[in-house]
């Protein structure tokens, strides 16, 4: 198949993000509680600071595995004899179920959380939220992402079909949009929605260890941690309900956001209230 699956990749991104953008300028669901300006330079810096460093770290050795990998004739989908259209399918199912699981463990495994919390520690939620990760997390998902491949021995093509996906599909849910209820609740009962992952990132801590699903709503329903939006407002009504509760001052700081992952873990255990026993 002659298709240039990087160029596809980055037309992807870079249409999601301007659409998106677009949509939550003339239909925004929450005001912004700081300059949009200041919020997009800032993400835009993350982004491109993560796309240097995985072109340098990741991008070709993950490249070079999926080939390996698949060159070995390694994975279930192999062995299932996957090809295809059927292929490409399942591998989207498949792989999100990783996703889903990866997600959930960003937030269960302290370690993990260090990185991932630079995510949430973000006041607001719109598009360029899904910038805003941290190049750690990126770094140690590539390795998670290593094992997902020879598990399931997706094609190359489908991995990229994969990953846009996740780029696009989280565009959307952080963007600053939002559907009225009973269209809401015929999407969200297949795709994660903007109102279903904004719950994800309340302050209120009922909502935001839940929600876990990146592309498909399922996963939540089925591994019962689906928690509804309060009312019909995501739990986000009221100032300051959306991101952490320590340190909002510190959101837009790099040096700030670049250290969240080395700050004391008892402050990171105590205002995330996690069980350390699961």
């Amino acid at each position: 198949m002659n298709i240039d699956l990087d160029t596809g990749k980055l037309v992807v991104f870079l249409g999601g993000l301007l659409f998106f953008l677009g949509i939550e300028t003339l239909a925004p669901k929450r005001s912004w509680p700081e300059s949009r300006l200041k919020r997009f330079l800032f993400h835009i810096g993350i982004a491109a600071l993560n796309t240097v460093l995985i072109r340098l770290l990741i991008y070709v050795p993950l490249l070079l595995w999926i080939v390996f990998v698949e060159q070995q004739g390694w994975g279930l989908s192999r062995w299932l004899g996957l090809t295809g259209w059927l292929e490409l399918a399942m591998s989207l199912v498949v792989l999100d179920l990783f996703d889903y699981f990866w997600h959930r463990a960003n937030h269960r495994v302290t370690f993990l959380w260090r990185f991932h919390k630079a995510h949430h520690a973000d006041t607001a939620m719109d598009v360029t939220t899904a910038l805003r990760f941290h190049p750690g997390e990126l770094i140690i998902s590539a390795l998670a992402k290593a094992l997902w491949i020879v598990i399931w021995g997706p094609t190359a093509i489908a991995w990229f079909l994969f990953e846009a996906m996740v780029s696009l599909c989280a565009q959307f849910h952080h963007s600053n949009i939002d559907f009225p209820d009973r269209i809401e609740r015929v999407i969200s009962a297949m795709i994660v929605t903007p109102r279903f992952h904004a719950s994800h990132h309340a302050v209120d801590r009922r909502y935001g260890d839940s929600n876990f699903s990146t592309i498909f709503s399922l996963w939540d329903n089925l591994f019962h941690s689906y928690q509804p939006p309060e009312n019909d407002d995501s739990a986000n009504r009221t100032e300051n309900a959306l991101g952490l509760p320590e340190a909002r001052d510190q959101a837009f700081l790099p040096g700030a956001w670049l250290a969240e992952p080395f700050k004391s873990s008892n402050l990171i255990l105590k205002n995330r209230n996690i069980d350390t026993s699961e």
